[in-house]
Order: structure tokens, then C-alpha cells, then sequence
């Protein structure tokens, strides 16, 4: 497993994310080349896997919905979420991985 790459801008954290819609649950995977990946039972349908991924991301950071943002990647499988209110070292401790 790779290191979580997590970057800094300004009071936000930013992470590549790598999704996997239509899995049998939604879980995180682990990561590979740098980027978290989630797998999310929801289908890549009329934004309902971004709606997931949200939502998935906050239970897990235990922040609130409105401080998880994705930023690029709205239609495609490689996604850039920001994440306001949390530092570096709080978004590694809450999902268990290493940030490089």
C-alpha cells in the first residue's frame, strides 16, 4: 500500500480520490498511487456516486457534509475532494492511512 498523498490549501485539505461505483457496499479500499480509494454502492448515475462519496467522506471524517467539496472530477472516476476544517494529520488519524 502507497501513502496517501494530502495536500494543504489554505484552510482546506485536498485528496485524490479514486472511486469504484457499484460496489456491494460502500467502503474504503486503501490506496493506490497516492489516491484513496472508496468503492460506493451507488451507480455512476444522475450524480448519485458523487452524493455517496460525500457523504461517505464526512461519516468517516466525521465532519459535516457542507465541509466536504469535490472539486474536479465531477464525471469521471478520479476525483480531487477538499475537505475545510481539518489538518493533514487529523484526515490520516480519521481514515487509518499514512499521508506522505
Amino acid at each position: 500500500m502507497s501513502a496517501l498523498d494530502v495536500g494543504v490549501r489554505g484552510d482546506a485539505v485536498r485528496l485524490s480520490i479514486k472511486v469504484r461505483p457499484r460496489s456491494s457496499k460502500t467502503a474504503v479500499r486503501g490506496v493506490e498511487g497516492g489516491a484513496l480509494v472508496i468503492a460506493l454502492s451507488a451507480p455512476p448515475v444522475d450524480g448519485e456516486a458523487n452524493l455517496a462519496l460525500v457523504d461517505a467522506l464526512a461519516r468517516l471524517l466525521d465532519v459535516p457534509r457542507r465541509d466536504v467539496k469535490i472539486v474536479s472530477g465531477h464525471t469521471a472516476r478520479a476525483k480531487i475532494v477538499e475537505i475545510v476544517g481539518l489538518t493533514a494529520a487529523a484526515v490520516e488519524a480519521r481514515l487509518g492511512v499514512e499521508a506522505s
